[in-house]
């Protein structure tokens, strides 16, 4: 597994709106692989690889590129930085966390996010034990206003400043929701050497704000499949019971059968779960009660999309230290492959 690219995509930096950073480096990646690429208004990056077909059928795969974040909102008289979140942060896990956060011009500046409270050593009594909230935090640049406004704009990226590691069987790292499905959508198209099928490789814009670059994509190209690309939850953790697990760490790749925004295409999922057992690719079956992917963007595009989602495991979602297993990773690389070699079969017609 190519490891350094997966450490430069976890470690780049692109809340909502402001995906260059990721652009640049799947461009890089399939250069070369792919027949066309182009920009849309969202900041998509739409890869075209033709298929050997007749006619053939066009399977559009999105991965996104953004990752939960922050942008400034405001700048007080001490310098202090006020945010405004995109996506959806568990402001339990952001105490004492360091930034990055992008100045006017050169490297972004660091910064640390604290949270408006008394100091343990000033709390008397029973202490702050309210539910911490996002307006609460701040960040402290350790520089004086003047300096700070020079630097730093209204709507600059703020993003946690985190390196990517490998810890045992696994990956941890800072966004590998989305980072992961980017990466594993980067080496399926790699891998899937004979296709009939048109692909279109999509490494879409602000999902994690509503799923709104695969739906402008997904209404321009007009794909007869859709297949999105995400992590999902792995709750295999102390606490929670086997009912909830969602996944496990190590137990393969995810075929989701459905989420709170998409019931997968039942024929869909029937093709990939007959691929992975003839491929003898390790996976398992999901049910995410609630949360959503680019799946249900291009599933409700236009008159419809026989649309799934393929998922790869992740402990701590939507946390600063996501964990995946990179056995699930390759599990899901190969399965993706596989199909797009064999989606030319494909019939999923409801009747």
């Amino acid at each position: 597994m190519n490891t350094k690219l997966l450490k430069e995509l976890s470690e780049a930096r692109g809340v909502p709106g402001q995906e260059q950073n990721l652009r640049k480096i799947v461009r890089r990646e399939l250069k070369g692989l792919v027949d066309d690429m182009n920009v849309d208004v969202m900041g998509n990056l739409i890869c075209r690889k033709k298929g050997s077909g007749r006619s053939p059928k066009k399977v559009m795969i999105a991965a996104h590129m953004d990752e939960i974040g922050f942008i400034v909102k405001h700048i007080d008289d001490r310098g202090f930085l006020r945010l405004q979140p995109l996506g959806g942060f568990d402001p339990r896990q952001l105490f004492s966390q360091r930034m990055l956060i992008d100045r006017v011009a050169g490297k972004p500046l660091k910064g640390v996010l604290c949270y408006a409270a008394k100091p343990i050593h000033l709390q008397r009594g029973s202490g702050n034990d309210s539910k911490p909230n996002l307006n609460g935090f701040f960040v402290d640049l350790g520089m004086s206003a003047a300096k700070v406004r020079k630097q730093v704009e209204i709507g600059a990226m703020v993003t946690l400043d985190r390196t990517f590691e490998l810890v045992g069987d696994s990956v941890v790292g800072k966004s590998l929701d989305n980072r992961i499905g980017v990466f594993v959508m980067i080496e399926a198209v790699k891998k899937a050497k004979k296709h009939k099928v048109e692909i279109l490789a999509v490494a879409t814009t602000q999902e994690e704000i509503g799923c709104r670059g695969a739906a402008t994509s997904a209404f321009s190209l007009e794909p007869d499949i859709g297949i999105a690309l995400d992590i999902t939850l792995a709750c295999d953790i102390p606490g929670m019971s086997p009912q909830d697990h969602i996944s496990k760490l190590g137990g393969g790749a995810a075929i989701k059968l459905m989420d709170s925004s998409l019931l997968g295409h039942p024929k869909v999922v029937s093709h990939f779960k007959t691929l992975a057992k003839a491929n003898k690719i390790k996976h398992q079956m999901e049910i995410l009660p609630f949360g959503g992917t680019d799946g249900c963007a291009i599933q409700r595009s236009r008159s419809g999309v026989p649309s799934m989602t393929l998922s790869v495991p992740c402990r701590y979602v939507h946390t600063v230290n996501e964990m995946c297993n990179k056995a699930d990773i390759q599990a899901a690389i190969d399965l993706l492959a596989a199909y797009l070699e064999d989606a030319h079969t494909a019939k999923y017609d409801l009747v």
